[in-house]
């Protein structure tokens, strides 16, 4: 089902650069706390909160000064302060919020009650009119006094009460008390005002006024809070700035990261398409680069000359195997055409001589192929460095295998040398290969010296044979270089060898030496455990075998 809705979505996503990827997330970064304070009514329950906390301050001073101002009063006295969310008076003095606070239905109108009230708190009414009158009109909130028993006591509707209020009945007990009402009389105003969810609402507080320790009278405030839209309006100049700055920083993050990722990798496409035309090079990395595309950059650079280096060794090698087989291939050729125009007047002597030539150059041919096929196989070998081989063991067993009457092999090893992370079969493929080339080079005696290194054992192979002529060098181990042609030598047995080694991080070089040939292997070694045992400077000199 998942890869049924992923499907569409594959067929239809559009192509989108890094740039555009990047400056996306984020402006959508950026504008989430902007809609969140929208959505989630954070920014307008914050004007709520700043209503209700005026409508408390406003309550709390004209309470003190009608209980200080009562008849018969002896001092002003305050309502206990309101508790803050752990329940210790003397918290926040706003305590509506629009998720958890309750909804009440607008307030019922005042109706007509039997009685009057005191003559104490028709007194105060008289006295304080005049400050609560310039009070609301400087605040825009509705005030209005009664006594005890909900009575209004001045304006239009003195001598009415409001029934039972939850405002009222905490008020009564000396506790203020703050609710949200409907409130009927309100219109919209803007365009999106629909989003607001305290548009519609008003809110009421019930303040106490308590005179010698006695409720004996009330304030009831209440006042719609700022308009959601209209605060924005407001404070315009503060989101503006707010707004220009994010915008500002991301455009500086944007060029940041442009110059820091999307350009380096887009001169690196460039670069990358030049070199598999042909025609250019990976250029360095932009100091202004990430690291890690500094390190993509090395990375191919290093890959475009290998791969350079790689298609220089197959056009020339592709060049030295035509050039090989070209000779037997025309030999054989050769032979064809005058076996096929002189077959009859061709004496028997002279036709097996050209058969002869054609199966040797065939032989030639067959072994050219399979010396080849050697060598891509050493090419194509991967390193087994869960096989390791005794080095010890494998030369006393070359020792014994090439030792003889004509030929002298010798071994001196340093104490304790520590497993080679190669096979046993490619590590005596290898050596093998180098003793084979000394014998058949006249010599009478191979010297196998095995030294360790910091980071692994040398292993020179030398022998007293006439040496390799200062000219061939250079060139020992290109391959089809053979200075043994005309008895059969392919050129190929020290290319394999040094591909063998390759293949196993190994490898091999020539030695200086005054005398014979030499040649330096170096091979990696497997530490077993945690510590590799360290031999005495020296060497231990083995008897020869042979």
């Amino acid at each position: 089902m998942i890869e049924a809705i992923k499907a569409p979505i594959r067929r239809h996503w559009p192509r989108l650069r890094l740039r555009t990827i990047l400056l996306v997330t984020f402006v959508f970064v950026a504008a989430l706390p902007g809609a969140g304070a929208l959505f989630l009514r954070v920014y307008e329950n914050t004007l709520v909160r700043q209503t209700e906390a005026e409508l408390v301050a406003q309550g709390a001073a004209l309470a003190a000064a009608a209980s200080a101002g009562w008849p018969g009063s002896t001092g002003p006295a305050l309502a206990p302060a309101p508790s803050g969310p752990d329940g210790v008076a003397g918290g926040a003095l706003s305590t509506i919020d629009l998720r958890t606070t309750p909804v009440l239905p607008e307030r019922p109108g005042p109706v007509a009650v039997p009685g009057t009230a005191s003559s104490a708190a028709i007194a105060a009414a008289a006295e304080f009119e005049p400050i609560i009158d310039a009070t609301a009109r400087t605040t825009l909130a509705s005030i209005q006094l009664l006594d005890p028993a909900g009575r209004i006591l001045f304006g239009v509707d003195r001598g009415h009460a409001y029934p039972a209020l939850p405002e009222l009945s905490a008020a009564r007990a000396g506790q203020p008390a703050t609710v949200l009402r409907r409130n009927a009389r309100y219109r919209p105003r803007y365009a999106l005002e629909w989003l607001s969810r305290a548009s519609d609402l008003r809110i009421h507080h019930a303040r106490p006024i308590i005179v010698n320790g006695r409720v004996v009278g009330i304030l009831l405030l209440s006042r719609s809070p700022r308009a959601l839209f209209r605060g924005l309006y407001e404070d315009r100049g503060k989101i503006l700035f707010g707004i220009a700055a994010i915008f500002m920083t991301l455009v500086v993050l944007s060029g940041l990261l442009s110059r820091g990722i999307a350009r380096p990798i887009e001169v690196l496409s460039d670069a990358t398409r030049a070199v598999a035309r042909g025609s250019g090079q990976v250029p360095p990395p932009p100091p202004t680069a990430a690291i890690e595309i500094q390190a993509l950059y090395a990375d191919f650079a290093q890959m475009a000359d290998a791969i350079e280096r790689r298609s220089r060794y197959l056009r020339d090698f592709a060049h030295a195997v035509s050039h090989e087989f070209k000779t037997p291939l025309a030999g054989i050729r050769g032979a064809i055409e005058l076996l096929e125009d002189h077959h009859a007047t061709m004496s028997d002597e002279d036709r097996r001589r050209f058969l002869a030539n054609a199966a040797m150059d065939a032989d030639r041919l067959t072994l050219l192929v399979t010396r080849l096929l050697d060598l891509a196989r050493a090419d194509m070998a991967g390193p087994q460095a869960d096989e390791p081989a005794d080095l010890a063991l494998v030369l006393r067993r070359l020792a014994d295998a090439y030792g003889g009457p004509d030929l002298a092999v010798s071994i001196e090893l340093m104490d304790c040398l520590p497993p080679v992370a190669m096979p046993a079969a490619t590590l005596e493929a290898a050596i093998g290969g180098l003793i084979e080339n000394s014998r058949q080079a006249g010599a009478a005696i191979v010297m196998l010296v095995g030294r360790i290194e910091t980071d692994g054992i040398a292993l020179t192979v030398s022998d007293d044979g006439p040496g390799i002529p200062a000219a061939d060098r250079a060139r020992i181990f290109e391959p089809f270089f053979t200075s043994k042609r005309a008895s059969g030598g392919t050129g190929l047995g020290l290319a394999i060898t040094r591909s063998l080694l390759a293949s196993h991080q190994a490898s091999i070089d020539l030695a200086a030496t005054q005398h014979g040939a030499a040649l330096r292997l170096h091979l990696p070694v497997r530490v077993l455990g945690t510590r590799t045992a360290r031999s005495r400077i020296g060497a231990t000199n083995h008897p020869s075998y042979g």
